[in-house]
């Protein structure tokens, strides 16, 4: 429901969590306080002014809008961004606890030591940009061509955010999922995606307008005459709009055969020549291969032409610009204000920067999140949480089961394969069985800068280290404080963090209605996601696999369509609409989702007593659970710019563009066929 790849809780004395190794007796965090708890399903979120009928995410959530305005500081708010904010809250007391602690280990030390340096604001404002001095030193002594692929890669191996120029890492074959191998893939742009650079309309001008000052003022910082900094700023805007022209879509990259492009190193010698392939690979460090994938042909031959057609200069400014744009967030406070004003204020529609201790948490989350998360499951994650959301888990999964078997467009042959690949989805839960070991990264509690480089550096040798070695399927992508969860196609797996599965998203104190109507839904979803458009395209071992008849993928593609077009009628913001290929995977695991877990709910409810309560029937409560998980205020900037580069419609049509597809809801709400809610046409897939 929430990422694709987007509980219980309890006040009493936290069970000790035995499926997972804690390396220390934590005596820290005793500051920090659990969240305050918010019901799943909340009385006064509804708006009782709005028929449920006509527009139930309003009806469901109208009250809760009205009461919750974005914060300053945000570009959106919603029932996730508030279990952040709390989650956050608690996340501080952790951090603060551990950097004030006498006594210490080697796990306290590192994010304690962390936090406190990122909080120590007066010593970065001093250090100014003599922080990221050694890169752009680097960049000056840059002489021909052949001297940029070694520097690509120190630059790449320290790089925040998005890939300089171009994304080297390992990836899983999309041949063979228990094998790691080296891949390359499109970048190099800073805007949030390729579209701001090839769109014609007045917005997408104005924009690239406001970007480019945003360069010319980068280069400013960093010590550049106005002259130099407004020649330069064309350079860098000249080569990203090259480079965008020649990436995929976002839509053309849900299409993994696009992406799947496997070729000797020679090969991509001769594919994009004039970079030092061979060079660059040895400074990464990576392991020796000779085969990796190619994500975006394309765009490399299109970078072999910008080498040849871009002075060495001209590469060095660009260079400067990403390696100060990239670190703005960590750098002294002109930077920090720079970065903001632009990416959001301008662009999200953000109206204040978030105080610096909530920046301080988000980063020790990104950089140390395993160490920060073994404090946060102990504190909130017993290990009933864990067996019960199993049991939901459990229950959704032979829903999954019984739909795939009452299928009446399927054929036996194309059952049996889906039937497989249920059987074999693995589920994650909570925390991972086993902790990153974050020793080698060296931290220290007066140099922010650089425990951030550091644990950059740690998280990239890491990854290139996969390179030839057996997939890890007990690795994680998600730290257990993360509001979110997702399903990896080429693992075939679902991942539930601790984080999501708190209060209001999951809540012990409710009957199973609107729990399941939430976190069954979302459960349901990221199991719908192995079957959607794209995880169709993998079996049960993670393989890309056509394992579909020709027939059943023709029906499997008229019934999206359906989706396709009720979604594509969706309006977002003035004149934008909902890009519904783009979206198309979100809104089907959204459907299915729904109905998966409403089935598993009538399943565990049958042997127990359902009367209304709060003058709701079961069946009411639970859908009323499952939009109040929803329930959103967006700023117009964030909403357009989510419509370019965000897989998930807004929050409104991810509720009513299901419940009008569920005859279920049109019975608990006794809705008039022909209205809003109860059309004639529905669409379904699963």
């Amino acid at each position: 429901m929430i990422a694709y790849n987007l509980s219980v809780y309890t006040n009493h004395l936290l069970l000790f969590v035995a499926a997972a190794t804690f390396s220390c007796p934590w005596t820290l965090g005793q500051t920090a306080s659990p969240p305050p708890y918010t019901p799943s399903l909340d009385l006064a979120s509804i708006d009782k002014t709005v028929a449920a009928c006509e527009d139930f995410y309003h009806y469901a959530c109208g009250g809760w809008q009205k009461r919750n305005p974005i914060p300053p500081d945000e570009a959106s708010w919603d029932v996730t961004s508030k279990m952040y904010e709390e989650n956050f809250q608690f996340l501080r007391g952790i951090l603060e606890g551990a950097a004030a602690a006498k006594k210490r280990d080697k796990v306290t030390q590192e994010i304690g030591d962390f936090y406190a340096a990122c909080m120590n604001e007066p010593s970065i404002n001093r250090r100014g940009m003599a922080a990221i001095q050694p890169e752009l030193k680097a960049i000056s002594e840059v002489k021909n061509q052949h001297d940029l692929a070694p520097l690509v890669a120190r630059l790449q191996l320290e790089f925040p955010g998005n890939p300089i120029i171009f994304g080297f890492g390992s990836r899983t074959d999309y041949d063979d999922a228990n094998r790691t191998i080296a891949g390359i893939s499109q970048g190099g742009i800073a805007l949030p995606d390729r579209d701001y650079y090839t769109k014609d309309d007045a917005k997408s001008k104005e924009i690239r307008g406001r970007y480019l000052r945003h360069v010319q003022n980068t280069f400013r910082l960093i010590g550049e005459e106005p002259e130099l900094a407004k020649t330069n700023a064309v350079t860098v805007m000249r080569i990203e709009v090259a480079l965008a022209q020649s990436s995929l879509t976002r839509v053309e990259r849900r299409d993994p055969y696009r992406s799947k492009n496997q070729m000797t190193v020679r090969d991509l010698s001769r594919l994009a020549p004039g970079f030092e392939w061979p060079a660059y690979f040895r400074a990464m460090g990576a392991p020796q291969f000779d085969t990796l994938n190619v994500g975006a042909p394309a765009f490399f031959k299109e970078f072999a032409m910008l080498l040849v057609t871009e002075s060495v200069d001209n590469w060095k400014a660009y260079l400067r610009f990403h390696v100060a744009d990239s670190f703005a967030p960590y750098l002294s406070e002109h930077f920090v204000e720079e970065n903001f004003d632009f990416y959001l204020k301008y662009l999200r529609g953000a109206t204040g920067l978030q105080p610096r201790w909530k920046r301080c948490v988000e980063y020790a989350d990104a950089n140390l999140g395993e160490a920060l998360g073994q404090a946060y499951v102990r504190k909130v994650f017993p290990l009933n949480l864990k067996t019960s959301t199993l049991d939901m888990v459990r229950r959704i999964e032979d829903a999954m089961e019984q739909r795939i078997h009452q299928l009446d467009w399927m054929s036996p042959e194309t059952k049996e394969q889906a039937l497989a690949k249920l059987r074999e989805i693995r589920n994650k839960i909570g925390y991972p069985d086993h902790w990153r070991d974050y020793s080698p990264v060296k931290i220290v509690p007066v140099d922010f800068f650089t425990n951030i480089r550091n644990a950059i550096v740690f998280e990239g040798h890491r990854d290139i280290n996969k390179i030839g070695k057996p997939v890890d399927r007990d690795e994680w992508n998600m730290t257990p404080p993360t509001v979110n969860a997702g399903y990896t196609p080429q693992k075939n797996e679902i991942m539930f963090p601790a984080g999501v599965l708190q209060p209001p998203l999951y809540d012990a104190r409710m009957d199973d209605a609107p729990n399941y109507g939430d976190t069954g839904s979302n459960i349901g979803h990221e199991l719908t996601h192995g079957f959607d458009d794209l995880g169709r395209k993998f079996d049960a071992n993670g393989n890309l696999r056509d394992w579909w008849t020709k027939a059943d993928a023709a029906t499997f593609k008229e019934r999206t369509q359906c989706i396709e077009d009720q979604y594509s009628q969706y309006v977002v913001v003035d004149d934008v609409r909902v890009n519904s290929e783009l979206t198309l995977g979100e809104n089907i695991a959204d459907l299915g989702g729904s109905i998966l877990a409403y089935i598993a709910w009538k399943s565990a409810a049958k042997d127990k007593q359902g009367g209304s309560i709060d003058s709701f029937t079961p069946e009411q409560r639970f859908f009323i659970g499952f939009a109040q998980w929803a329930c959103a205020n967006e700023r117009p900037e964030e909403l357009r710019l989510r419509a370019v580069s965000d897989p998930h419609a807004p929050a409104e049509y991810r509720i009513n563009g299901v419940v009008v597809n569920m005859p279920e809801f049109q019975k608990a709400f006794n809705c008039t066929i022909g209205s809003a809610m109860a059309p004639l046409k529905r669409c379904r897939v699963w």
